[in-house]
């Protein structure tokens, strides 16, 4: 499952080795040195998961585990803590504190791509059948029906996919191939240009309710879907 990732480490060699291993992994990748940088990254497009380091300069990855987990807005990010700490208090002290998994350096980036991939399978949103409400939208994957500020929408099947995995995956940014891979499958072949098409689709059926504008277009990016 392709992802985008926050590595937040303030050793260069490190994020860097991390960075260039997930991005041969088929993941988007964006880094951070310290939390101050890595908030700020996070305000603009949340990521999929969160690589962490415990040590890092201003807050620690702890501290920040704990702020994340007590924000409504990112409480549910799939968070990877990296620490050279060995000791069993200290990895339990990083679960407690909400960490998803802990890996203690030095460690092998194909064990860390696996890891990877076992949290986003088991955290993977798009694939719940349970009724999502967001932004105006009810959305129930079981009946396959969106009503938008109690109006229904009419919406083909790959519509209705499209904005499925928006709405499961709010206020990040997927690139067009990104969003091949995730509501099209990796099999699929063809122009990335059909995500426009079907964007446009989308907006269009939002219209009547005035919701067009969730679907954000990101120059150079992607598309987002704002839950604000």
């Amino acid at each position: 499952m392709v992802a985008q990732i926050l590595i937040v480490e303030d050793e260069p060699g490190i994020q860097e080795l991390i960075s260039v291993n997930l991005i041969r992994a088929g993941h988007a990748v964006r880094c951070a040195s310290d939390v101050k940088q890595a908030r700020e990254m996070m305000q603009a497009s949340l990521p999929d998961l969160l690589l962490l380091d415990w040590m890092l300069p201003g807050m620690t990855g702890v501290e920040f585990t704990r702020l994340l987990r007590s924000e409504t807005r990112t409480r549910d990010i799939p968070i990877i803590m990296l620490s050279a700490r060995i000791e069993e208090r200290d990895k339990i002290s990083g679960l407690e504190v909400g960490a998803d998994d802990y890996i203690t350096k030095p460690f092998s980036p194909r064990e860390l791509i696996a890891r990877i991939a076992v949290i986003l399978r088991r955290r993977a949103p798009q694939v719940t059948a349970e009724v999502v409400r967001v932004a105006g939208l009810v959305l129930d994957p079981a009946a396959k029906t969106v009503i938008a500020k109690g109006q229904p929408l009419l919406l083909g099947s790959t519509e209705f996919r499209l904005l499925h995995f928006l709405v499961t995956h709010t206020d990040r940014v997927y690139s067009r191939g990104q969003l091949l891979d995730h509501v099209w499958g990796p099999e699929y072949v063809g122009d990335d240009r059909t995500v426009d098409v079907h964007i446009s689709r989308l907006r269009n059926a939002l219209l009547p309710a005035g919701l067009e504008n969730i679907i954000r277009t990101v120059r150079g990016s992607g598309y987002s879907l704002s839950a604000a």
